[in-house]
């Protein structure tokens, strides 16, 4: 019988805090069941397996990201709906640096097709329609833009920036400076 109170969604979200506490890769339904005191066998009712728990993880995350990301843009164009893109991105990995790293696991495209990352692309092409961009250059740009935050952020993370000025947080912005630059300039192909 599993245990009073055990949910998937409640062990799923303390995956999450897991994750944010010790790294996304280092969870497990082992170390779950340790936290809640109990034997990993009576979360499998819940859990097919780690790679179900990394799933639900996943899905919290792109809807926490994507629930932010929303609530930034409203009222938002052109480079203040960029900032205000990338900043929640930003600040969601300082805050969750678990769960942003779970923000990037690999779904199945069943999976990922129900999840909250569609959201993502669509508010990304919305700030890009302030930007008059045509496909497949709208395409590009987010791909750019995705890799320029990513990049930023996890080298930030890692310490990369922490050891010379100037401040981090006047690169950030002169680098968002630089991407409403180029998208406002973009080149022809």
């Amino acid at each position: 019988m599993a245990r009073a109170g055990l949910t998937t969604e409640r062990l799923v979200r303390a995956g999450a805090e897991l994750a944010d506490q010790v790294g996304f890769d280092q969870v497990t339904v082992s170390a779950l069941a340790r936290r809640f005191d109990v034997k990993a066998a009576s979360l499998y009712s819940h859990l097919r397996n780690s790679q179900a728990l990394k799933t639900g993880i996943a899905l919290l995350a792109l809807e926490e990201l994507a629930d932010r990301a929303a609530e930034a843009l409203a009222g938002r164009s052109g480079k203040d709906a960029l900032t205000a893109f990338a900043n929640v991105y930003r600040d969601y990995a300082r805050e969750h640096p678990g769960r942003y790293d779970a923000a990037r696991f690999r779904l199945d495209p069943e999976t990922a097709a129900a999840g909250a990352g569609g959201r993502h692309a669509q508010m990304m092409r919305a700030i890009l329609r302030g930007y008059d961009l045509a496909e497949p250059d709208r395409t590009h740009a987010v791909r750019l833009l995705g890799s320029v935050f990513h990049g930023y952020v996890s080298l930030e993370l890692a310490g990369g920036f922490s050891h010379s000025a100037p401040d981090s947080q006047e690169s950030w912005s002169r680098s968002l400076d630089a991407l409403d630059a180029l998208l406002r300039n973009w080149p022809a192909p």
